[in-house]
């Protein structure tokens, strides 16, 4: 894990080393470039920067962003949105339709409309291609070298000492060109402009984004200058526009559709996220402090007893799951929790009776498919938990655990060609490219499905030539 005094330097670096190459807008490189400069950097942030991987949070932020797509016209790539864990106000993009927004910037808003806006802005930089525009053809850096830039960074703050010394040199000089090489007022201008639009078509209302610019400056005052505002200029500038573009609108600016979320179940993912992801201590006193002045919040009982299960408090964790699923007994989320927390305290057919409600239910349940083949592997009905594990996988194609397991699962139904092709594709994803390597070209050998030798081949493209191996083993 990446030592906390370095997470603020490490976001403003891959910011940075990615405008390095955005630097003249006279040309854009073409679409295929776009993707596969976009893997890259994925590749990087999967390998070194820690996401939020949690099915439940990953699969709203994309939800919110795939409305706001589903009015624009054919995009020509597949967007992704995560949320990265880090306190600092920020959000950006990157090239093909690659979407981030810092956990600290989501837990700042109020309701949906608020991310809707963020993510509006961030969508529009990618159509209007402003990152892509800016990479000079005379200085453009092959994607090995810049990805090699990006992992040095990492790399050497990760491993401390000399190293450490050296990341942060180049990170200084990296910085200093960010400014220069920041959006330009006239992208945020036009970002905001289409964003608008789309939020306007999705059924959002502009109030959204207005409010979120107004907090990022404020925090300015407060604390710090946000990420935000050194790569995305001209804040007041945006706000006095948006202001007007409303004005001049009226009810045209108001949202004409009901969020995905209501405020209060925007508020429990929320609470969702702080209590699996925020420092242990000072969440649990968070949820305690907030319940004694609102005992009867379902919400809050929620967090707490996720809090407690992430301790390993199981028996306190069901208690508190259970009174927030005593204000909806069909809650699949809180469901889903409750089957998590049985299946972590080894009370099996527990879980198994909550998970198959849980996925019953109408919506995409991702935690929930999850967690049931977890409990149908611990009960030795392999052929189930595979079927399981596949569900999880068509909801949510990244996630990384699920291909673990279903591999887990292949080895035990005596499935060897898909052991090796679901372990390959679960180590791709998290980065480790030796043993993708390993894995997928044992997989090619023997596999048989033409979509899976397709995505073999790819896959294996992206990775490349592995360097030699460290001497000493890693």
């Amino acid at each position: 894990m990446i030592p906390k005094k370095y997470q603020k330097f490490i976001a403003a670096s891959l910011t940075a080393i990615c405008l390095i190459v955005w630097h003249q807008p006279a040309w854009a490189i073409s679409l295929k470039e776009e993707k596969q400069l976009s893997q890259e950097f994925m590749r990087v942030i999967n390998r070194y920067y820690k996401l939020i991987d949690d099915p439940v949070i990953t699969a709203y932020v994309n939800e919110v962003g795939q409305r706001l797509l589903s009015q624009m016209p054919p995009q020509p790539f597949a967007y992704k949105f995560h949320v990265i864990d880090e306190d600092v106000y920020n959000a950006f993009a990157i090239p093909a339709g690659y979407i981030f927004v810092n956990s600290g910037l989501f837990l700042a808003m109020d309701r949906e409309d608020e991310l809707a806006g963020i993510l509006a802005h961030e969508i529009s930089h990618v159509v209007c291609r402003h990152i892509s525009q800016r990479i000079e053809r005379s200085k453009k850096i092959e994607l090995a070298t810049l990805a090699g830039m990006v992992a040095g960074i990492f790399l050497g703050v990760a491993g401390g000492g000399a190293d450490a010394s050296q990341a942060l040199t180049l990170g200084s000089v990296a910085a200093g060109q960010s400014a220069s090489l920041a959006f330009s007022r006239e992208d945020e201008t036009q970002a905001d402009q289409f964003g608008l639009t789309y939020l306007y078509k999705a059924g959002y209302t502009a109030d959204g984004l207005l409010e979120m610019l107004k907090k990022i400056r404020g925090k300015q005052w407060f604390d710090q200058t946000p990420s935000y505002m050194m790569t995305h200029p001209a804040i007041e500038e945006r706000i006095s526009g948006i202001d007007s573009w409303m004005q001049s609108r009226g009810k045209e600016s108001k949202k004409t559709l009901p969020p995905l979320c209501t405020p209060e179940e925007f508020h429990r993912l929320q609470y969702r996220l702080r209590a699996l992801y925020g420092d242990r201590d000072t969440t649990l006193q968070y949820f305690k402090s907030q319940l004694d002045q609102k005992p009867k919040d379902a919400g809050l009982a929620y967090g707490l007893g996720l809090t407690y299960n992430r301790l390993g408090n199981q028996p306190e964790a069901i208690e508190y799951l259970q009174k927030a699923l005593a204000q909806n007994a069909l809650d699949p989320m809180v469901l889903s929790d409750l089957g998590k927390a049985y299946f972590e305290s080894g009370r099996l057919s527990d879980a198994l009776r909550v998970l198959n409600g849980a996925v019953s239910l109408r919506g995409a349940n991702t935690l929930g498919w999850f967690y049931l083949g977890r409990t149908q592997m611990e009960l030795g009905d392999f052929a189930a938990a595979a079927d399981a594990f596949e569900h999880t996988i068509q909801q949510q194609d990244d996630y990384a655990q699920a291909y673990y397991f279903l591999g887990q699962t292949q080895e035990k139904l005596g499935r060897e060609p898909d052991t090796h092709y679901y372990l390959g594709l679960y180590y791709f994803l998290k980065g480790d490219d030796r043993n993708a390597h390993h894995h997928l070209v044992r997989a090619q050998k023997s596999v048989q499905d033409p979509a899976k030798l397709e995505i073999i081949k790819r896959t294996l493209e992206i990775i490349g030539k592995l360097p030699p191996e460290p001497q000493g083993g890693r």
